[in-house]
């Protein structure tokens, strides 16, 4: 009986390791039998290149904020003095 008659399945092993000089990967798992066939799909931590700015620099950015507090204090001021006029 040949292999090419054979049905098979794939099977999923998960392992995490680290990247050796000259990029460079070792598997080993008790589960790869000798012989057989695999495929391997890497994936690798990438840092993101996008930048999300910090709530901090939101802080007065939008239409209508704020950029202070004393920004605030005078624009209630303003409210309450057109509210006794």
């Amino acid at each position: 009986m040949s292999l090419e008659s054979k049905e098979f399945r794939m099977v999923a092993i998960k392992q995490d390791t680290t990247v050796q000089p000259g990029g460079v990967i070792h598997i080993h798992s008790d589960q790869l039998p000798d012989g057989v066939r695999a495929e391997v799909i890497v994936l690798v931590e990438k840092p993101l290149s996008v930048t999300f700015p910090t709530m901090r620099s939101m802080i007065g950015g939008a239409q209508g904020s704020f950029k202070s507090a004393a920004e605030i204090d005078a624009f209630v001021r303003a409210e309450r003095d057109s509210w006794e006029r």
